[in-house]
């Protein structure tokens, strides 16, 4: 599965607007944002880099102003995750990604109902609703709700879950699948709308689309603490391997 997971994160990166490949490595750039969580890289699985090529990585993102950054899963390239380690590169952090297969998915029989968004005033209120799902730590703008009407129309999923008053109380977003899985990310809810099943409910939404619509063998995500863990193993996932994020600050 390691390699499985890799490989989709080649090919998505190589979905970036402005990719590069350069030394075993693509680098996924989008010149609408100086994000380091989309403009990042990662190797090929298996790829075994020199110094020179990972000289030739960090060259193309100062010259882009922008900070190295990697996310991988270090087993499907051990030696990439060598040679970064030997040129400075720090783990900013490792998570374990949770799996989720059509033997595993449990939809939920009771819970609020989730939506596709249709209309540009739906991506800019999603967009808007999981800037504040996540503390700012994405802001909200036209250039977020592009890219998830970009993620719908290219082959991805956006599911969302409305209040009471119309507006959207959160959701979350599946990128297109390749190497026969997909990621699913982006899980968020408004603070006054948490402990409402809404994170289950988009979660087992698009692991559904994707098994059972789309054909993958399987949906991956990410977590970020115990509690999103036993909410997406209730619908689910279950731990399968670690990715790594790695950055060089000098």
């Amino acid at each position: 599965m390691d390699h499985d997971v890799q490989r989709f994160t080649v090919t998505h990166l190589r979905r970036r607007p402005a990719p590069v490949e350069t030394g075993g490595f693509v680098l996924g750039f989008d010149p609408d944002t100086t994000s380091p969580f989309i403009n990042y890289a990662t190797p090929l699985p298996g790829a075994a880099p020199t110094a020179a090529d990972v000289a030739a990585l960090v060259a193309a993102f100062r010259e882009r102003d922008l900070t190295p950054r990697l996310e991988f899963t270090p087993d499907a390239a051990p030696e990439a995750a060598a040679a970064l380690t030997a040129a400075g590169f720090t783990t900013e952090a490792e998570h374990t990604y949770l799996v989720c297969t059509p033997d595993t998915l449990a939809v939920p029989e009771a819970g609020p109902a989730v939506e596709a968004p249709t209309t540009d005033a739906d991506y800019l209120s999603l967009d808007a609703a999981l800037a504040e799902a996540f503390g700012g730590e994405f802001p909200q703008s036209d250039e977020g709700a592009a890219r998830l009407r970009r993620t719908a129309e290219t082959g991805g999923a956006v599911r969302l879950v409305r209040a009471a008053d119309g507006t959207v109380a959160g959701g979350a977003l599946c990128s297109a699948p390749a190497a026969g899985t997909a990621e699913l990310a982006g899980v968020g809810t408004r603070p006054a709308h948490r402990g409402r099943g809404i994170a289950a409910a988009v979660t087992a939404e698009l692991a559904r689309t994707m098994l059972h619509e789309r054909g993958t063998g399987s949906v991956w995500l990410e977590y970020g603490g115990q509690d999103s863990r036993r909410v997406y193993e209730r619908v689910g996932f279950r731990p399968r391997g670690t990715r790594r994020y790695a950055r060089l600050d000098v």
